[in-house]
């Protein structure tokens, strides 16, 4: 057996202490599985947060890959590449925005967004500068994205943060009718609330946000970082509540696993933005576009996102059984498509406890904000993969 000691001895001793890992080392993927360096197999319900929407060694996206890597990995934005126009057109297309914009990750593109909105506003009024967000969201780790985040626990010895934000709860629109104003510049919200707990939008919620953002001049973004890419069984999770942001952005299963982010804007908001008002050096690289075209082949298709659907009903009625049987533990089951959350309540063990119980027997889950589980597979996943990993949340729930 090989001596996984020896790494983890390696990457404490020289690796900056900011994840709290779990003691396995993972060498390799096949679809919806992980193998650790030992061979031991894992279904993997994590995806790495929401990134490996295709699942692993998927044949189409590494010959991707290997092809533009053989011709050329990175020119710089000051020259045009087909891989970048392709992924751009077919961005611009599917949202029914404008312009598109590439970053290297879920941090730029929200800071990204954050920048164009506020000097979209400066054009009306220099004071137009508020950004309303919500509590319990995640935006990023950036200083203006974290700040955005509505949980204090991030904010937490980075003091001082950026002005001019502000939040409300999600789902309680008559907050944000009471805070918002003439001096706010945009609303950003996630279009369903991931890392704060799996919180979808309710009812006509985001209908009326649109609404009042209309109102007051605002513009509206959505952060579809972990929900969008078909996670909630539309390419777009917006598509499911029947409304159209100024800008959205984009990150994680983009491509595939490869780094990249994207922001996507009107065309009204994206002329406040001149040569040299924002640029990057990796983002939007051939490599990256390369795989986030594979990406943007595949999953926007009709049958792909009818699966999703399919699949994410099947493991919801799984976990609401699960609910139903272990009542005392879990009190409710949330989510779209995908994106799933299983709210813990008076839980015999802790949601870490149960996560590393599960990898014992073999299944990745996650626990967010310590009593929400949550589950962000691979979109290739079928009901197998969901007995698998439901059998094995059952058994540790019974223990």
């Amino acid at each position: 057996m090989k001596n996984q000691e020896k790494i983890f001895s390696q990457d404490d001793k020289n690796y900056l202490p900011v994840f709290n890992r779990y003691k396995i080392v993972l060498e390799r993927g096949e679809g919806a599985y992980l193998y650790d360096i030992n061979g031991k197999r894992y279904t993997d319900f994590l995806a790495g947060i929401a990134v490996n929407v295709l699942g692993y060694n998927y044949a189409p996206l590494v010959n991707a890959i290997s092809k533009q890597a053989a011709k050329v990995i990175h020119v710089s934005n000051l020259y045009y590449t087909e891989p970048q126009a392709a992924a751009a057109e077919k961005l611009v297309k599917l949202s029914g925005l404008d312009r598109a914009f590439f970053g290297n990750s879920g941090a730029e593109a929200n800071e990204g967004a954050i920048k164009i909105a506020r000097k979209y506003a400066h054009q009306f009024d220099a004071e137009k500068s508020e950004i309303i967000t919500a509590w319990q969201s995640f935006h990023g780790r950036t200083l203006a994205t974290l700040t955005a985040t509505g949980q204090p626990k991030y904010h937490k010895g980075f003091e001082p943060l950026p002005a001019g934000f502000d939040y409300v709860n999600y789902n309680d629109i008559d907050e944000l009718a009471g805070k918002i104003s003439d001096k706010t510049c945009a609303v950003m919200l996630e279009t369903i609330q991931g890392e704060g707990g799996v919180y979808p939008p309710k009812n006509d919620y985001l209908k009326k946000v649109r609404e009042l953002c209309d109102k007051h001049g605002a513009l509206l973004i959505l952060d579809e970082i972990q929900a969008g890419i078909g996670r909630s069984g539309k390419f777009f999770a917006y598509e499911k509540y029947g409304i159209k942001p100024d800008i959205v952005t984009l990150a994680k299963g983009l491509a595939g696993g490869v780094p990249i982010g994207a922001f996507i804007c009107t065309e009204k908001v994206a002329n406040a933005f001149h040569a040299g008002d924002h640029g990057t050096t990796f983002g939007g690289n051939p490599l990256a576009c390369a795989a986030a075209n594979v990406i943007l082949d595949t999953v926007p298709n009709e049958k792909f996102l009818a699966h999703v659907e399919e699949v994410g009903n099947y493991f919801k009625n799984k976990l609401v059984e699960l609910q139903q049987k272990h009542s005392a533990q879990i009190s409710e089951v949330r989510g779209e498509g995908l994106i799933l959350g299983l709210q813990l309540s008076n839980s015999k063990k802790s949601g870490v406890e149960i996560v590393n119980e599960c990898m014992k027997r073999g299944a990745i889950i996650n626990c967010t904000v310590g009593t929400v589980l949550r589950f962000i597979p691979p979109l290739i996943i079928t009901n197998e993969h969901v007995d698998e990993v439901t059998r094995i949340l059952d058994e540790v729930l019974s223990e």
